[in-house]
This record gives structure tokens, sequence and C-alpha cells, in this order.
């Protein structure tokens, strides 16, 4: 199968460490491996309104920013959720397309959780933080997600960064991002099902 890779930045700037840790680990992949970018800060979502109880859910019109992440979400065999830590977790960008996913579950026709089953969630971040256990409520974040989903995940590529550019300074970073795409990604598991 070929992968489709979708890099979703959650970064509310551009160009910033985790979009540049991402590229490096993007750099690595094959040539004819598909990569679709799209940042979140560009295709901004409205808050989401959960009707699960309240409504019927429909998908959404075919033209428009729901739509497009929809089928870019869709149509991926990879997804790599970039957002850099914010207060612990992912960027409010990024919480927000996740949010969506509550009521695509719930569009008939979807079969938004089926689709997604056995494929990859990944994760790059940069942090402004030595101690790396400080990232583990993102990782959580990610994790948890992919194990609802029944998706596999690889992992989150952690790299070290404040000012823009920094994170080209964290040696142990870039060399991770040469392997982090090239490694066989579990099936995600809850704690409790281990």
């Amino acid at each position: 199968m070929t992968r489709r890779f979708l890099f979703l930045l959650g970064s509310s700037r551009t160009g910033g460490n985790t979009e540049t840790l991402a590229r490096k680990a993007a750099e690595q992949l094959p040539p004819d491996t598909e990569q679709r970018w799209l940042s979140l800060a560009e295709h901004p979502l409205p808050d989401f309104v959960d009707l699960r109880r309240d409504s019927d859910h429909v998908r959404p019109p075919a033209a428009g920013t729901e739509a497009l992440l929809l089928d870019a979400t869709l149509d991926a065999t990879d997804i790599v959720i970039a957002s850099p830590l914010y207060w612990y977790s992912v960027s409010g960008l990024t919480k927000r397309y996740l949010d969506y996913w509550s009521g695509w579950l719930r569009t008939p026709g979807l079969d938004f959780k089926a689709t997604l089953a056995g494929r990859t969630l990944w994760g790059v971040t940069a942090l402004a933080h030595e101690e790396q256990e400080v990232a583990d409520p993102l990782i959580g974040t990610l994790h948890h997600s992919a194990a609802y989903m029944k998706m596999r995940f690889g992992g989150v590529l952690l790299g070290n960064g404040s000012k823009r550019g920094d994170v080209l300074d964290d040696t142990g970073a870039l060399v991770r991002a040469k392997t982090f795409f090239a490694q066989e990604a579990p099936l995600a598991r809850f704690p409790y099902e281990r």
C-alpha cells in the first residue's frame, strides 16, 4: 500500500521549531511517499459544538475547512500531529481538530473510526524545557486518541527549542528524526488493556 502522510501543523506561527523538526523527519521518507501539509492556523475550524445527543450529524459541505480536513484525514494512511507543547499538551488549534473527530464519529456514511483503524498516528513537538517528561500529557493525548480509534501509534518525536530555529541545535532530536518514520508503529492500547 502506498503511504500517504498528512502533516497537520498545529502552531499559530509558521516555520517554528515543531514544523522544522517535522520537516526534517519528513525529508527521510522515501521519495514516492505522498506528503500533504496543512496548517491548522491557515485552515481554522470554528469552535466545536458537541451535538452528539442533540441532533443528526451530516457530512460537511464539499467546500470549506471542515470538509478539507475531514477528507485529508480520511485519505491519509499516516497522520502526523505537529503541535508545539502549549501548557503541557497540544495547542488549541490541534485540540479543536481532535474535537471534530467526535462529530465525524457520528456522521452517517463516514465510518470514520473503521476507516482510521489500523492507520498510524504520529506526533512531533518542540518544547522549551530540558526535562522531556513534561510532554507526557501531550503524548498521552495522542496515544489515547490512537487507542480509542484502534490506530497504530508511532510515538512522538521530541525536540527542544524556544526561539525559532533552536531545534536545529538539538542534535539528539535531529538524529531521532532520521529514523522516526522508519520504525514499526505498534497498535495503540490503553494502559488497562495491556
